[in-house]
């Protein structure tokens, strides 16, 4: 697309912890019985990065690295039906998967940032290796891009969580959430999820209303993941 504004989420080739409130909330229940799982970001405006603590299982972080909270994305996953995309995105909130080689390291997207935003389009995010979209590896096969699972789910609405990447077959670790309905990048990107609740778009619209620069539409404060895992 020659239009920034509808250019789609690309991947350039060249813990987490529960949450603090006092449990699941009615919508968390309801997507759990629907057979699909619930994560969440905390994201911040402004600030640096601080340490990753873990204990094989979870990822865990504060905003002790300063900047402004925004709140609370959480999202549901569409795990019955693409189950591949999803475990990938999963394990990569809450820091479940340790880098072959890595020394016990886990890998994943708390402290990472939302490198790219582009109002009445989406925001994308996700690559917590370069942090600036180029980036890329999933849980499979150790580190390579998976295939396309299914286009079953469309980009319908502003709320939808897809895979972005750089052609066909090319998933790894980034992703992106619409601000809008994207119609054009059905079959193309792998829809996989949503957005749970009004509280969590009303966190998704500050991330689009952030300021940008440059043509990379990178935001002028750091969007960062404070906090993130499954519910």
């Amino acid at each position: 697309m020659s239009s920034a504004s509808t250019a789609p989420p690309t991947t350039t080739t060249t813990a987490a912890t529960t949450a603090s409130h006092k449990g699941p909330d009615a919508a968390v229940m309801e997507a759990i019985n629907r057979g699909n799982a619930v994560v969440f970001f905390d994201v911040a405006l402004g600030g640096s990065a601080v340490t990753t603590t873990n204990n094989s299982s979870t990822m865990s972080g504060d905003n002790s690295g300063g900047g402004t909270l925004l709140g609370r994305i959480k999202l549901e996953l569409f795990v019955k039906d693409c189950p591949k995309t999803c475990e990938n995105f999963r394990q990569f909130c809450t820091g479940e998967y340790i880098k072959p080689g890595s020394n016990q390291q886990p890998i994943g997207y708390l402290h990472s940032s939302f490198h790219r935003v582009i109002k009445d389009f989406m925001i994308q995010g996700g690559d917590f290796l370069q942090h600036d979209g180029t980036g890329k590896t999933s849980i499979y096969n150790g580190g390579s891009s998976f295939a396309d699972e299914n286009f079953m789910h469309t980009h319908s609405k502003a709320g939808m969580l897809s895979m972005a990447n750089s052609g066909p077959n090319t998933n790894g670790c980034q992703f992106f959430i619409t601000c809008a309905k994207t119609d054009w990048l059905d079959g193309k990107h792998v829809v996989f999820g949503r957005v749970l609740d009004a509280g969590s778009m009303l966190t998704v619209r500050k991330c689009e209303a952030v300021p940008v620069t440059g043509d990379g539409n990178r935001p002028r404060m750091p969007l960062r993941i404070i906090q993130c895992g499954e519910l």
